[in-house]
């Protein structure tokens, strides 16, 4: 890895199989290399995938198969910029249709627990307006949603 900085992120066992959906789901993503335990370690054997060095959306990522001791948590998410209601529907739908559940405001979790912010352009926009008014609209428009509506955002803002 050439970055300074690797996120990593810790996974049951299921690290390879995380790495290879976010690859195939978002683009700038792939899974650079898999290594194997060279001993047996608390929650694996010799000759296990121990870790994954992948990268999703242009971030360098590596996957740890730590065992279940620390499971992913909220406090933690990628958060997805889209540009339409189009994209915004695909990461989405191909989150939650693999394993993956449903949040508010544009949250949803995939099946390994890690949460994601699929989060529309015009939304960010839309709740940092200039006017304390429209961004208000927007925000009270979100705050009602799972996966973000564009559309209503936009009615939202043009006080609709």
């Amino acid at each position: 890895m050439s970055h300074k900085t690797t996120l990593c992120l810790w996974y049951n066992g299921t690290a390879l199989e995380a790495a290879t959906f976010y690859a195939l789901t978002f683009p700038d993503s792939q899974v650079n290399a898999v290594h194997l335990a060279p001993g047996d370690y608390p929650s694996g054997k010799q000759g296990d995938v121990l870790t994954v060095e992948f990268t999703v959306l242009g971030i360098p990522c590596l996957g740890l198969n730590g065992g279940p001791i620390f499971p992913h948590t909220e406090a933690f998410s990628f958060q997805v910029h889209t540009d339409d209601q189009t994209e915004t529907d695909r990461y989405w739908n191909a989150i939650v249709s693999n394993g993956g559940q449903e949040s508010a405001c544009g949250w949803c979790k995939d099946k390994w627990g890690l949460s994601w912010q699929i989060t529309p352009r015009v939304l960010t926009d839309a709740v940092t307006h200039p006017d304390p008014a429209t961004a208000k609209r927007a925000f009270e428009a979100m705050m009602s949603m799972t996966k973000i509506d564009i559309a209503a955002i936009e009615r939202a803002v043009a006080g609709a």
